[in-house]
């Protein structure tokens, strides 16, 4: 969509469409047909925006409350963080009179930013500047956000104070491509540093799969937010609103660990009553040894982070499994155990194993009623196997 056909969807004929290809309920894979029919409607390039807006908000309700007014192209739907995400980073910022977000595409973090204090979108996508306005009219919070199309190279086209605060979302991929390296981000990430002086309440969304030694001198707070078990972005936080080393956040909640990462592991042991598998935040904020410490827990090798432990502690930090059995790795043993128990159905799960969930439950062949997790490991480098009752509900 450009965005010529984007503002044919503001006129009458283009919202009787759009009204036509929601009442479609369509999806991706049924676009030809429902184009086909829409076009005998109405012009070609209005027919098509309604339908990609149509399509697009039912893939967006995964990700927004709201989706049913809003607008995306794909590519900004796919980057854009989940609403729960942003309003929790968005909170963070509550020090702040004013905010800006400084690449703010569709403006879905600039909405949550309305929600806080006076904001400003910044993007030098036109398109993306329009629907941002759009969705920011839909939600009835014109007043409390402007949007201003400028190249993030430049100098900022706003200025800042020690009560604002600003938030940058540099594009993380290339030619679509993702790039994985802070040093090919655009604009690249030291371009903090000629922002930091006028808005030094900084905040700064990077991949969760950062290089850590690639911001290591960065004086910085490095936090993890996972939703729903799911690691979902990492982010820095400069001046004022760092309060800590390193922060895992669990969400829904928020939950919230912070310390420092601690060179060594815990001290290691066998698998004993319960297993534990920190969330993917804590183990990425190096805090694996800090929730072991609140569990008294043991690791069963010193680079695998699954803990173990005699009690079940249920927290929202991880999740736990009773242990029914475990022994060296034998898949001829596993299977044998297996069988005899009736087990039908497993959920396999693996570190440090170079065998996938799926090959190993076909090498299985398991016919049965029952149910078992089966984790694939290391005890101190040998490989075992662990086999485990269903998960315990977090608390």
């Amino acid at each position: 969509m450009d965005l010529a056909s984007f503002k044919l969807l503001f006129s009458k004929a283009g919202q009787d469409a759009l009204a036509a290809a929601v009442q479609l309920q369509p999806k991706e894979a049924e676009y030809l047909g429902h184009f086909q029919n829409l076009e005998k409607k109405y012009p070609s390039k209005l027919a098509q925006a309604a339908l990609e807006t149509a399509i697009l908000r039912i893939e967006a309700e995964r990700k927004f409350p709201q989706a049913a007014g809003m607008y995306f192209t794909r590519e900004a739907l796919e980057q854009a963080s989940p609403f729960y995400v942003s309003q929790y980073r968005s909170k963070r910022y509550w020090i702040c009179d004013s905010l800006v977000d400084l690449g703010c595409s569709i403006g879905s973090d600039t909405i949550n930013m309305g929600c806080m204090a006076q904001s400003t979108g910044v993007d030098i996508d036109p398109l993306r500047l329009a629907m941002a306005q759009a969705n920011t009219d839909s939600l009835g919070l014109s007043t409390r956000i402007n949007f201003i199309r400028a190249d993030l190279n430049d100098p900022l086209p706003i200025k800042g104070s020690e009560s604002s605060g600003l938030f940058f979302d540099p594009a993380r991929r290339t030619g679509g491509r993702r790039v994985y390296s802070v040093k090919d981000y655009e604009p690249p990430l030291d371009s903090l540093y000629s922002w930091i002086n006028d808005f030094p309440a900084l905040g700064v969304k990077i991949s969760p799969g950062v290089d850590k030694s690639e911001i290591a001198e960065l004086d910085a707070e490095l936090e993890f937010v996972s939703l729903g078990g799911e690691l979902k972005e990492a982010l820095l936080w400069f001046g004022p609103l760092k309060t800590t080393k390193r922060r895992a956040t669990i969400l829904p909640g928020p939950h919230t660990m912070t310390g420092e990462e601690r060179p060594g592991h815990l001290p290691l042991s066998e698998p004993n009553a319960y297993l534990y598998e920190p969330d993917a935040s804590v183990i990425r904020a190096g805090l694996v040894t800090k929730l072991g410490d609140q569990l008294g827990a043991f690791q069963l090798d010193p680079d695998i982070a699954y803990l173990t432990a005699e009690d079940d502690i249920p927290n929202p930090f991880s999740r736990v499994w009773e242990v029914e059995d475990w022994f060296p790795f034998n898949v001829k043993r596993l299977r044998e155990y297996l069988r005899i128990r009736n087990v039908g159905k497993v959920t396999v799960k693996k570190r440090g194993s170079p065998l996938q969930p799926e090959e190993m439950i076909r090498m299985l062949r398991l016919r049965g009623e029952d149910q078992r997790w089966v984790f694939l490991t290391h005890l101190d480098g040998a490989p075992i196997t662990i086999v485990c009752f269903q998960p315990k509900k977090t608390d």
